[in-house]
């Protein structure tokens, strides 16, 4: 095992360009249509089924508490009513074809067969090896399902491990600040990184009255301004969320070790970036308005 001391945030930047690549599935047109011949149409409910395919048949407490900022209702309108439609080893599957389709698409299949492609799968994999299960109950899900022989489909298994890691950890780290999942989405999109309301209110369930009642709440706290902005209180909050995070998802880049941390960010950011450039995510996920 390797224990040098990584650059604080080495594993964020690491984690960063895993997630884009685990994410662009989300967003492809083969979802769709692959979760559309197993007989699940509604694109509420495929985004709930290929997320939670891995805790089995759960019902929608279960799924909400997992996904933290969706509401409730929205959930449950879908869960537990998706699995009497397809059944999660079904939904599990036609993810996997979504992935590889999705991903030769946009990568080429000249980059799916690199050399590059096989370092990038085998370093995440070794990254994997030190998480943990303790309360990550969306990353211990996937833990139990097989590793893909293909490297590009080996390094997407092992993106969304690290990426349902972290984001376990990020519900501790949300909690402790005492922002429930709308606050974190409202004051995520504040610091401009993060969906714009109109994604959050197509995805997440919410209304715009809900939004402005979470701003409300913010603004008594302190953490948001008049027009919306992060207070500097609220920037503090937000960055202490982010590092106690980072904190809790140390292990496995520590594992990994400095170098291999670097060399994995190198690789994965290439990979993403081509992703982003072949079209991935629309053009309006991401911002402020």
């Amino acid at each position: 095992m390797t224990t040098a001391v990584l650059e604080p945030r080495a594993g964020r930047r690491c984690h960063n360009p895993l997630n884009s690549l685990h994410a662009a599935h989300y967003f492809s047109a083969d979802l769709a249509e692959e979760l559309a011949a197993i007989g699940v149409t509604s694109p509420r409910a495929v985004n709930f089924a290929v997320r939670s395919a891995a805790l089995g048949p759960v019902g929608a407490g279960a799924v909400a508490a997992a996904f933290y900022n969706y509401k409730y209702e929205l959930v449950a309108e879908h869960v537990p009513a998706v699995w009497r439609t397809a059944a999660p080893e079904q939904v599990l599957a036609a993810r996997l074809r979504v992935v590889d389709a999705t991903l030769r698409r946009l990568l080429g299949d000249e980059a799916v067969a690199s050399d590059d492609m096989a370092e990038a799968a085998r370093l995440a994999l070794r990254a994997t090896e030190a998480c943990t299960r303790g309360g990550r109950p969306l990353y211990s899900a996937h833990a139990d399902l097989p590793v893909p022989e293909e490297p590009h489909l080996a390094l997407w298994h092992a993106a969304t491990l690290l990426r349902e890691h972290r984001g376990d950890g990020h519900l501790a780290a949300l909690m402790s600040a005492e922002l429930d999942g709308l606050e974190a989405l409202v004051t995520h999109t504040a610091t401009g990184r993060g969906m714009t309301p109109s994604w959050v209110f197509t995805t997440r369930g919410w209304t715009r009255q809900e939004w402005d009642a979470a701003a409300g709440r913010l603004r008594e706290r302190g953490l948001l301004d008049a027009d919306g902005e992060l207070t500097e209180r609220g920037g503090a909050l937000r960055e202490r969320t982010e590092a106690e995070t980072d904190r809790l998802d140390r292990a496995p880049y520590e594992h990994l070790g400095a170098a291999g941390v670097l060399r994995l960010t190198e690789l994965a950011t290439g990979f993403a970036r081509a992703a982003m450039t072949a079209g991935a995510f629309p053009a309006d996920l991401i911002g402020k308005r």
